[in-house]
């Protein structure tokens, strides 16, 4: 298998950057959705959802930029009462979103007026040197509009009045802060251009890491992308949205983008006490919809794989997408239980993952991430295979000159005909004499000789039996009149004697004299 000469990853190439940053509860999230078109961030009214940055590309005619929605600044300088155990975290995030930023747009609520966290919020924000646009947010009445007036107060030369209720005003705003971005087109060694390579971006790999809480996988982002991307800690539901973060992948001796999505955990649905997590529940479900290869985080301990483990595999399952199966948290029992201890208790407890591959690792300790990596190579080498027709045939046909199907109902079960008809997931299409004759078991043994003849390790196969037409009938034919081949029309039948002559012609005159022949 043509994988690399050795696996790495990088951070792609950043797009030009604008930030939203504010104090909590001002509809930070809710710009950003409004930005961007699509629900990405989980809004709603209690204060700190955001916690981690959000990023979403963006292409306005022919600018490209990132658009990135962080978390509120909830402390003001040397304050400790009443501070929550994530305002500091988050203030971290929002740093490094301010310092890789072009362009920052402050938020504020126009509702509140201009309060002490707002002012001390632009203080930062003018420390940065960075452009700033301060957005006054629920300006949703012409009254509100004229308050927004006294934000000007913080310094900034101007103030956009905006309502992300009624979109009133955001594109003024976006309009603006695009004006104040950088050039974008920088020249790279083959020719193109960074973030303007259309093609690229059309191909960008998605590959979502799921899984159920506390099992690891913000640790497992952190450790692939080599930086404290995406917060993590030993509180379950740290991750709330869904973290979308570009980087390259090494494939096929190139670097190759791609993106990794950061989840939220999975929880039993009965188990899903808040909006918050229900919301986090959904983008983390939606990832899995998009996704063009999934990271299955398990935890690899003897009695690590439970019920919930279980629930989520039959949701990869059912989306038919590329998965690896990770089992992390290797570096607590490697010392006690061996590699294929563990692998067989896994395999034997999730039983329907058998195509996926399965890797063990610490993504504490980093150790075998470079295993990983070469797996996700190979389920990409896998997603791009196309099968030829003739080659499949004849590893269908050996299959049941090999080992006969078993009889089920009135007649043994008869190939005529296979087709490859998708590609991601694989799906093969038999012509049959009766699709009700085929065992189960049987067809699954037809996917594992499919899997094992072309290597389709990590993928799903689908296998579609359709019954083939017994008779196809001519376009010259009558409907319901089918006709034989080589058969003649009718000749007339002949006309029977009567006493009256025939039309045209007259009736011979009493006692004329018969016309004789000659003898």
């Amino acid at each position: 298998m043509p994988i690399t000469s050795g696996p790495e990853t990088k951070k792609s190439a950043a797009l030009p950057t604008i930030a939203i940053v504010g104090r909590p509860n001002v509809g930070k999230s809710s710009l950003f959705n409004a930005i961007v078109g699509r629900r990405v961030s989980i809004v709603h009214e209690m204060p700190g959802v955001t916690r981690d940055r959000v990023v979403a590309p963006l292409a306005r005619g022919v600018r490209r930029f990132q658009l990135i929605d962080t978390g509120g600044l909830g402390m003001l300088p040397g304050e400790s009462r009443k501070v929550d155990v994530w305002d500091s975290r988050i203030a971290d995030q929002v740093k490094v979103a301010v310092e890789d930023a072009d362009v920052l747009i402050f938020v504020a609520n126009v509702q509140d007026g201009v309060v002490n966290l707002d002012e001390e919020v632009a203080r930062k924000l003018r420390e940065s040197g960075k452009p700033v646009l301060l957005a006054a947010n629920k300006c949703d009445n012409p009254a509100l509009a004229d308050q927004a007036v006294e934000f000007m107060r913080l310094g900034f030369a101007e103030v956009y009045p905006v309502s992300c209720l009624h979109r009133n005003g955001v594109n003024a705003l976006v309009e603006s802060a695009i004006g104040l971005l950088p050039e974008t087109e920088r020249p790279r060694e083959d020719g193109g251009v960074d973030g303007l390579d259309s093609e690229n971006i059309a191909r960008k790999l998605n590959i979502a890491v799921v899984g159920r809480p506390n099992v690891g996988k913000s640790s497992l982002v952190n450790a692939l992308l080599g930086e404290e991307r995406v917060m993590v800690s030993d509180v379950a539901g740290t991750t709330r949205d869904a973290i979308d973060v570009d980087f390259e992948l090494r494939f096929r001796g190139a670097m190759h983008p791609a993106t990794l999505v950061d989840t939220a955990g999975l929880r039993k649905t009965a188990k899903v006490d808040t909006v918050v997590e229900y919301f986090s529940v959904m983008r983390a479900k939606s990832a899995i919809e998009r996704a063009d290869l999934i990271l299955f985080v398990v935890e690899a301990s003897p009695d690590g794989v439970t019920a919930q483990d279980r629930r989520i595999a039959g949701l990869i399952q059912q989306s038919g997408k590329g998965c690896v199966l990770v089992a992390n948290k290797f570096d607590v029992y490697k010392e006690t239980y061996k590699v294929k201890q563990m692998e067989s208790e896994v395999r034997y407890s999730l039983p329907g993952m058998n195509y996926a591959p399965l890797v063990f690792v610490s993504a504490r300790d980093r150790w075998n991430l470079d295993g990983l990596l070469d797996r996700i190579a190979g389920v990409m080498e896998q997603l791009e295979l196309k099968i030829p027709t003739g080659v499949l045939n004849r590893v269908i046909t050996d299959a049941f000159e090999g080992h006969t199907p078993p009889v089920v109902g009135a007649a043994p079960l008869k190939l005529f005909y296979a087709s490859m008809i998708g590609m991601t997931p694989p799906r093969i299409l038999l012509f049959v004499n009766n699709p009700k004759y085929c065992a189960d078991n049987y067809l699954t043994f037809l996917r594992n000789v499919v899997r094992n003849a072309f290597d389709l390790s990590g993928l799903p196969i689908e296998i579609e039996l359709r019954e083939r037409p017994k008779k196809v009938l001519s376009i010259r034919s009558e409907p319901g009149m089918p006709r034989k081949r080589g058969s003649r029309k009718p000749a007339a039948a002949p006309e029977k004697k009567s006493g009256k002559p025939a039309a045209g012609k007259s009736a011979p005159r009493k006692g004329a004299p018969k016309k004789r022949g000659r003898k």
